[in-house]
């Protein structure tokens, strides 16, 4: 198996399992405001549903980064550079993937820093009271998950301005 379809079945597995997680906590929301109507019966909401949705979001935000690097998802300001030449084009791109690259391994840096702090400290949610940390943990795996795709986008745009080929299909780009 060639290191970039490993890397794009990496970044595709972290986005449906990130997928997997929105649908269970719409699931979880749905299934606890329904609660909330039906108080007068004796049901009622989920309790802690509002943790489990902020946890579950803030993974799935990570969760699907990777995946959106892979397949050149991010918006794109593409007026100006239709016009410019090719090679011109790759080293816009190799620059912009860099400097992705970049706030997404401070993104991780920080995830680190705060997996650590809340470890440290014991914070707990209020009321489910699981570990604040976990929450940061699962995020920060997704987000190293997305340094190692970022590494990986650089090389391919390496690849792309010195030969101008690349080993990765056009692209879906940001749609608007």
């Amino acid at each position: 198996m060639k290191i970039g379809r490993a890397v794009e079945r990496l970044a595709r597995m972290l986005a449906l399992l990130g997928g997997g997680i929105l649908i269970t906590i719409a699931i979880l929301t749905c299934v606890s405001i329904v609660g909330r109507a039906l108080i007068s019966i004796g049901l009622g909401p989920i309790q802690g549903d509002f943790e489990l949705v902020e946890a579950g979001a803030g993974f799935a935000v990570f969760a699907f980064l990777p995946w959106c690097q892979i397949n050149r998802g991010h918006a794109a300001v593409d007026l100006f550079t239709n016009f410019l030449p090719g090679l011109l084009n790759r080293w816009i791109d190799l620059v912009s993937e860099v400097l992705m690259a970049i706030a997404i391994f401070i993104l991780a840096w920080r995830l680190w820093d705060g997996t650590l702090v809340k470890m440290r400290h014991g914070d707990t949610t209020f009321i489910l009271e699981f570990p604040i940390w976990w929450a940061y943990a699962a995020s920060l795996f997704a987000a190293l998950i997305a340094c190692v795709i970022a590494a990986y986008m650089i090389y391919i745009r390496l690849q792309e301005v010195f030969t101008g080929r690349s080993d990765l299909g056009p692209g879906t780009g940001a749609v608007h």
